[in-house]
């Protein structure tokens, strides 16, 4: 039976550019990857055209059935995001925006929300409500909590120094300034409304900030990849009441969190939760978006190889070429049947 193959026209691609957040051009960057991206040229229309290859559609099946066999994971996720916010509830926008991140399914809105009513409920078109009678008092618990619990037991420290204190790995090569170590110990110190409490917030600026922090160390800790853009931690700043200049807040903390700023995109990550560039606790989302990665990062080493198989298997013109100017029939997309 014949197996549909989507790809698109490199002309459409082209355009693209911004919105993927990439500082050269889409065929330069598609052209370095030929182990994830197959360029070929059309048996009818003659133009270039892309598509995934064989070995990358088979990890992108894979992470769509990862994420339908984890769903009560995700639907956790959520509650606990409802939990944090202010009012019970959140912008459906800014979940779809992060819907990668939380390891929800692309029709999630049908998939989950829709499936786990108990749980909680769509008010409008936009808005996500918990719904009351949860008595799990483990969901309102910070990931951060369970650290101090081993520093409290383990290290003998005491309450007074463990209670709101974060875990704090400084980057390599961090310049310590004269009284740094003080001011650190005082701010571990500070008391804070922590997330998942329902009382009104302090107006001490260090406090707020503090909590500030909290709230964003606890989101990360909900993601799959305790990693999010932070464009899109901006969507959720209303609902968790963390209406500050976020930038300014997490770049004050770099033993907590570090920024990425590759390409156009700026992506905050979770320093505590990775060692030597991977996840420490890894979990099945993460294992397979990283099998992704290395396949990207083979870049082109086998890619002769790779192009013969190519070749041999498909009855069209296979071609790398970092150059998609010149002619084209038009912009269009649509599916080819492979034999």
């Amino acid at each position: 039976m014949a197996k549909a193959c989507r790809f698109c026209a490199n002309q459409l691609m082209s355009r693209w550019k911004n919105i993927v957040g990439l500082n050269v051009s889409i065929g330069a960057f598609v052209g370095k990857y030929p182990h994830a991206f197959e360029i070929f040229t059309h048996p009818c229309r003659r133009n270039l055209c892309c598509r995934i290859t064989d070995k990358l559609k088979e990890l992108v099946e894979e992470e769509e059935s990862v994420v339908r066999e984890i769903e009560v994971d995700a639907v956790r996720r959520v509650k606990k995001l409802l939990l944090m916010s202010r009012k019970g509830v959140l912008n459906v926008h800014a979940l779809r925006l992060m819907r990668k991140e939380l390891g929800l399914p692309e029709d999630f809105r049908d998939s989950v929300l829709a499936k786990y009513t108990s749980e909680f409920r769509l008010v409008d078109l936009e808005t996500l409500e918990l719904v009351d009678g949860d008595d799990d008092e483990r969901l309102s618990v910070a990931k951060v909590e369970e650290w101090r619990e081993v520093e409290y037991r383990e290290k003998w420290l005491s309450e007074f120094e463990t209670n709101y204190a974060f875990p704090i790995n400084l980057p390599t090569g961090f310049k310590i300034e004269k009284g740094f170590r003080e001011e650190l110990r005082n701010w571990q110190r500070v008391p804070y409304l922590k997330p998942y409490e329902r009382k009104e917030i302090s107006r001490s600026v260090e406090r707020f900030e503090k909590r500030v922090v909290a709230v964003i160390h606890e989101l990360l800790s909900l993601t799959v990849e305790k990693m999010v853009e932070v464009e899109r931690l901006a969507h959720f700043r209303k609902d968790l009441g963390i209406e500050v200049n976020l930038r300014e807040v997490i770049l004050k903390h770099p033993g907590i969190f570090y920024v990425s700023t590759k390409g156009s995109t700026q992506t905050l990550f979770l320093r505590e939760a990775y060692s030597k560039g991977c996840l420490i606790e890894p979990n099945p989302v993460y294992s397979v978006r990283r099998k992704m990665l290395d396949l990207v990062l083979l870049e082109t080493r086998h890619s002769k190889e790779l192009l013969q198989s190519c070749e041999e298997e498909r009855d069209v013109e296979v071609r790398y070429d970092e150059d998609w100017e010149g002619e084209r029939d038009g912009d269009w997309i649509l599916p080819i049947l492979e034999k």
